[in-house]
């Protein structure tokens, strides 16, 4: 220690207390995560540096992985990294099997994020047709001013990728279960096509599959480990668990990561570092406490209506009905090899129409809102509570009425993501709101 910083820490009576509150003591050996039972928070945005040439060094180093590897970062300034988020992204990197991952601030900033390095002025995103409704207007709202198009197919169907993709295709994006039919589809098969389609392309024009993992979270799913390149998720869902907390992630490999790291800064879409401890301290540690639970409740809520008269179809890929259900138990399996179908449900009502269909939906939806204990009509999941939505006109309303089929969509459907509660308690509640109509 140079004779100047033993000044700082060492002259106590030189400040009045009201400086002292602001600085401690200056230095602090206390910062040591491997000697934490619990990470602490970090909560400045902007680090002290000891000299210009440190600073010039952090600079130096930010995005710039190739040349400075794994060494300890100098911590800058929020935005650019700090170490709470640096925890949290080694170890959702980890729970992937990815080299590498990167928050952000929402899921749809994770999106934004990945697609924006992936693709530019004139190229082509191939979809599967059934997709998260905010996914579905940035493709269709946004993309289209930069000249970026999108081809959506129905990938439970992978020969559909041999007729969509061209030279202008850069991306493979689909969500595995689909938001919110839950569509299965086979990663595996998806990434031999494009493997062989990559074989007679430069590497600067390769395409790349990204997957949306947000409805399986990692304990259900690893599509890296099924060849694909990238890895979402909403953190806000079923990895952080208790609905209190934003945050978004992108998994893959390491060589993308300055990219990702340029385009978090400049755009700015940086995960708060509290939620980044919330989801490190509490979320992704429940992870599989929390999934089995719902999953156990998933299957009984599924088998329950899946008897009802009054249900016209229910989807759920833990059931032997599904139409995902061979490919589910291949592709969705726990940390443990044991099968692992999700925590959400998808069901339609009888209707003579589709428009009394939804009416139906609707009227048992509003029943649910004002009378249930155990369903709270609201969007999201992966939440400690039972939430119930209808996405023609809520998650999904920016798809035309007249467009619901196409993107795999039913009027009157409704989606239900199950929490932790006793499932006997919803059970009841169900019965009850179906009777009413």
């Amino acid at each position: 220690m140079s004779d100047n910083k033993e000044k700082k820490t060492s002259n106590e009576e030189k400040y009045s207390m009201e400086t002292h509150i602001i600085y401690g003591k200056n230095e602090t050996n206390k910062w040591d995560y491997s000697h934490h039972v619990t990470a602490p928070i970090s909560s400045s945005t902007t680090f002290r540096l000891d000299s210009v040439e440190r600073g010039a060094a952090g600079f130096m180093q930010f995005a710039n992985t190739t040349e400075h590897g794994d060494e300890a970062p100098i911590f800058i300034y929020d935005r650019l990294g700090e170490p709470n988020k640096d925890m949290l992204e080694e170890n959702l990197a980890y729970a992937e099997k990815g080299e590498m991952a990167l928050s952000f601030s929402s899921g749809m900033g994770a999106i934004s994020a990945v697609l924006g390095i992936l693709t530019s002025t004139g190229d082509d995103i191939v979809t599967h047709n059934t997709l998260y409704g905010c996914t579905i207007s940035l493709l269709m709202n946004w993309y289209p001013k930069y000249q970026i198009s999108n081809t959506p197919v129905d990938l439970t169907n992978v020969d559909n990728l041999l007729d969509a993709v061209t030279e202008k295709t850069k991306v493979i994006y689909l969500e595995t279960p689909a938001n919110p039919n839950l569509d299965v589809i086979d990663i595996q098969k998806i990434a031999e096509i494009i493997d062989k389609i990559n074989q007679n392309r430069e590497p600067a024009n390769r395409i790349n599959i990204v997957v949306d993992n947000t409805f399986a979270t990692s304990f259900c799913q690893r599509p890296i480990t099924l060849g694909a390149d990238f890895v979402i998720h909403s953190l806000t869902k079923g990895i952080g668990g208790f609905g209190t907390d934003m945050g978004g992630v992108v998994v893959g490999r390491k060589e993308f990561r300055d990219r990702l790291l340029l385009y978090r800064k400049d755009f700015g879409a940086v995960l708060g570092t509290k939620s980044a401890w919330a989801i490190l301290t509490y979320g992704l540690p429940t992870l599989p406490l929390r999934q089995r639970h719902q999953i156990q409740t998933a299957k009984l809520v599924s088998d329950f209506l899946e008897k009802h008269p009054k249900v016209e179809f229910v989807n759920y890929p833990g059931l032997a009905s599904f139409k995902g259900y061979e490919l589910a138990k291949k592709q969705m399996i726990d940390f443990n090899g044991n099968f692992a179908p999700g925590s959400l449900v998808y069901f339609g009502l009888k209707g003579s129409t589709p428009e009394e269909s939804k009416n139906i939906g609707g009227k048992f939806m509003d029943y649910v809102a004002d009378n249930s204990y155990t369903m709270t009509l609201a969007v999201s999941l992966g939440h400690t509570r039972t939430l119930i939505e209808h996405p023609a006109s809520m998650t999904h309303s920016v798809v035309p009425a007249d467009k619901l089929h196409e993107r795999g969509l039913h009027p009157g459907g409704v989606r239900l993501a199950l929490g932790l509660e006793n499932p006997d308690d919803i059970l009841l509640d169900l019965d009850e709101a179906l009777k009413q109509l």
